[in-house]
């Protein structure tokens, strides 16, 4: 298990595992709805993102299909919670699968290769690509530096005076190497723990 080979060789993440245990497995399936789940749950909290999405079910069907979603029109998708920049994104995304330029199946092996093919979709920055690498293909190694959850999860681990920035997060992932997604998903844990 990734966890407890990087908290062997970090005691700072062995006592924050002995705290807080292990976290619940976190893992969806690969393919179009995740990725615009994705979508959905940039720059809003977990809850609104799921309530966004389960209006968005209720409306178009289980994963919201890309042409129940491309029929629908503005005012009802903004009804579920889908800005104007969120449509725009959602609609290109669904595009690409109907069209068959977009395979999901197919993404390289390397993961940076695939954040760059990922990237390429209009909406998914690397932090969107990561997530999906890391949630619905349960890749090992994935390490989304960036992301404020991790980033806060950190600072309560090693018991720093701060949260530390993308690029002193990018740093301290490096030890953990190939196993940072466990190291991101016991961050996510451990940020609102009450045991740490």
């Amino acid at each position: 298990h990734g966890l407890e080979t990087i908290a062997a060789g970090e005691p700072a993440m062995a006592r924050a595992l002995e705290r807080a245990g292990v976290p619940p497995p976190r893992i969806r399936d690969p393919g179009y709805p995740t990725l615009l789940r994705t979508i959905v749950g940039q720059q809003v909290s977990v809850a609104a993102a799921a309530s966004v999405w389960a209006r968005m079910e209720a409306l178009l069907g289980p994963g919201a299909p890309p042409a129940p979603l491309l029929a629908a029109d503005f005012d009802s998708l903004r009804a579920c919670g889908l800005s104007r920049q969120k449509q725009g994104y959602a609609r290109s995304l669904a595009e690409l699968v109907v069209s068959g330029a977009l395979d999901l199946s197919a993404l390289p092996a390397d993961d940076e290769a695939a954040i760059a093919e990922l990237t390429k979709i209009k909406g998914i920055g690397r932090w969107s690509a990561e997530i999906y690498l890391l949630f619905a293909e349960g890749r090992p190694d994935v390490w989304p530096a960036g992301d404020l959850g991790i980033q806060g999860g950190l600072r309560k681990i090693l018991d720093l005076p701060e949260r530390p920035d993308e690029k002193a997060a990018r740093a301290l992932g490096d030890a953990w190497r190939p196993h940072r997604s466990a190291a991101a998903i016991f961050s996510w844990h451990c940020i609102n723990n009450p045991a740490l």
